[in-house]
């Protein structure tokens, strides 16, 4: 099973800089994957838990990749109403030609209503777009070549059952291990790549709810345990937890990491 990191790319502690060393310790830890999210405008509702500077998806991944050499790179998640699948097509083909194959395209509606109404998206038919969308990647890629991974989020019956349609993966957001166990069991996916929390607690976290990746180092490895007996082809690790402040000291994240890179190592 594959690994890998969701990283800030806004907030006011992150910059250029600070994206490169983030981009530097996820591969010089060993971890498979990096990945980032997307907004196109940051409206007030938006700017609550992801703040400016906010680096576009693409344009930093594209740099990331030539300051990288193995790392696959990807987006956790793209909007996908947000902008022509035509052009998402020909972006996600040319950042995976010009990475070496490394690109991951991961997918979703959005929920930011102030911002599909700054695009001029309705946000009510968002479902509807991302599915068109979805048919529209997959017809282009075809056509042209140059096919992605494409992992599909969404945590609701829809959109496990656009994954089960469109994607390579169902590619879940922050749940619990017996919910994602219960949909992972009921439905013949293609393919399972989660994205889960990254949150090191001093004393075990033993509440009902607990979001996987919540807790004590022993818990985190647990999850990810788990997580692999269940199919997971890869997990993504999730540092951010919505306080734009967090993104000013990455190390709390860095030494938890290189706890779980340190187990990876050394385990039999």
């Amino acid at each position: 099973m594959q690994i890998g990191v969701n990283v800030p790319n806004f907030g006011p502690g992150t910059d250029p800089g600070v994206l490169l060393d983030w981009a530097r310790t996820v591969e010089g830890l060993g971890f498979d994957l990096l990945m980032v999210s997307d907004h196109v405008t940051v409206t007030p509702d938006v700017a609550e838990r992801y703040p400016e500077p906010f680096y576009e998806p693409f344009t930093t991944l594209s740099w990331l990749a030539g300051h990288t050499t193995r790392l696959r790179l990807g987006t956790t998640v793209l909007v996908l109403p947000y902008r022509h699948p035509l052009l998402v097509a020909r972006m996600a083909a040319g950042l995976d030609r010009l990475s070496g194959g490394r690109f991951v395209l991961g997918v979703g509606i959005g929920w930011a209503r102030r911002e599909f109404d700054a695009l001029g998206v309705p946000f009510a038919a968002r479902g509807r777009l991302t599915d068109d969308g979805l048919r529209t990647l997959r017809a282009t890629w075809r056509t042209h070549g140059g096919a992605v991974p494409l992992w599909v989020g969404g945590n609701s019956e829809a959109g496990v059952r656009r994954a089960l349609r469109f994607g390579d993966a169902w590619h879940p957001l922050r749940g619990t291990l017996p919910w994602m166990r219960s949909v992972v069991t009921r439905h013949a996916l293609p393919g399972f790549a989660p994205r889960i929390a990254l949150r090191e607690t001093a004393a075990p976290v033993d509440v009902p709810e607990r979001p996987a990746g919540v807790g004590t180092l022993e818990q985190i490895l647990d999850d990810l345990d788990q997580l692999a007996r269940l199919g997971a082809e890869s997990v993504v690790l999730d540092p951010y937890h919505g306080d734009p402040e967090e993104t000013r000291r990455p190390h709390a994240a860095w030494k938890t990491l290189a706890a779980v890179a340190d187990h990876r190592r050394t385990a039999p």
